[in-house]
């Protein structure tokens, strides 16, 4: 079998529905009008992830209204003034706050999930955003009567349903999102943060049997939107090793736009963990360039080098459009690097006689 390859979750959404989008907003269509229009786009984007012979699709998060806000529509115990994520180019992103219990998603993954799957021939992976990232919610002077400990607890039992839920759909794998776990190193150099949000997030995967970790992966990668993220400069040697005491099968590893890829390869390779395979990025969504076959054969090859091979994939280094807003990156190029990765990945794998 050739070495497997996986997207990692949004593509940018088809100029209809951005258009389709500002017109709801505005009040120039009505809600079905604008469910047509995400329906169009999920089934455009598995059409064309199939034709690129993907093995494995996502619906692009055509209808999310981001990778980490979906569970959170429809709330009305938020305030929108909640953690800013500042970029290196220096705009942000804000979070909303919790502001009264109990915590519970409004939305969950299979929504999305069931509706890919009406198109999809190919298995699905879905993306679910991790309990990590939504701890995040809870202010730090606390909520009268609801305890952070109460908010946890609820918090574990909707990630753990989210993730069910998209298991129960027919989910062929399922993706923990975890950028936030090198954006806490900067934020935290003494890692005491990270360590938190590892134990939280192992919190949720110990309900799950071994089988079932197996099929779940993490990604990680330093935040991609509009061009800029928000730790690629932060170590990831001191990230990584901590990254790997998270109990999933799989991990999703941004390296194509790392500078030193091989150092973070090395490191990859010494706290390796004994059952999990490795997806390294072998494609830049916030670089305009697209890769080239032999560009991305070439990456997969020097990977082999410090991994075993049979314990190696390939994916995207992150989402191409995270944030429903973010068109820096055109819906044309996202493709073309994503068939880039494919037939880089199976023309290494032809190399390396798998």
């Amino acid at each position: 079998m050739p070495l497997p390859t996986e997207p990692i979750g949004s593509i940018p959404r088809p100029t209809a529905l951005l258009t389709g989008m500002q017109d709801h907003a505005a009040g120039r269509i009505t809600d079905a009008a604008l469910a047509d229009l995400y329906d169009a786009a999920v089934q455009d984007t598995i059409a064309r992830l199939e034709s690129l012979g993907s093995p494995v699709v996502t619906d692009g998060e055509q209808s999310k209204p981001s990778f980490v806000s979906y569970p959170l529509a429809g709330l009305t115990n938020l305030s929108p003034d909640g953690a800013v994520i500042p970029f290196a180019d220096g705009h942000t992103r804000q979070l909303p706050r919790l502001t009264a219990g109990p915590f519970r998603y409004a939305t969950f993954s299979a929504q999305y999930l069931q509706a890919a799957r009406k198109y999809a021939t190919a298995p699905v992976k879905q993306a679910v955003i991790a309990a990590s990232a939504m701890s995040l919610l809870y202010p730090a002077d606390g909520i009268s009567g609801y305890s952070q400990e109460q908010f946890l607890d609820d918090l574990v039992d909707n990630v753990e349903a989210d993730i069910r839920g998209a298991f129960d759909g027919g989910a062929h794998s399922v993706q923990l999102d975890f950028t936030e776990g090198r954006l806490s190193l900067k934020l935290d150099p003494s890692g005491g943060v990270l360590d938190s949000f590892v134990a939280l997030n192992n919190r949720v995967l110990d309900r799950f049997t071994p089988d079932q970790r197996q099929r779940i992966g993490v990604h990680t990668c330093p935040g991609g939107d509009q061009d800029s993220t928000h730790s690629l400069d932060v170590d990831y040697a001191e990230l990584l090793p901590k990254l790997f005491g998270i109990h999933a099968g799989q991990f999703y590893v941004q390296l194509a736009s790392e500078p030193d890829p091989d150092r973070v390869l090395r490191v990859i390779a010494e706290h390796l963990p004994s059952d999990a395979r490795i997806f390294v990025g072998v494609t830049d969504p916030i670089d305009p360039t697209i890769e080239t076959t032999e560009q991305v054969r070439d990456r997969v090859l020097n990977a082999a080098r410090h991994l075993p091979v049979d314990r190696l994939g390939t994916c995207d280094d992150c989402g191409f459009a995270p944030f429903g807003d973010d068109v820096s990156t055109s819906r044309e190029t996202a493709f073309a690097k994503i068939s880039a990765r494919l037939q880089g990945t199976a023309a290494a794998s032809q190399a390396l006689g798998v």
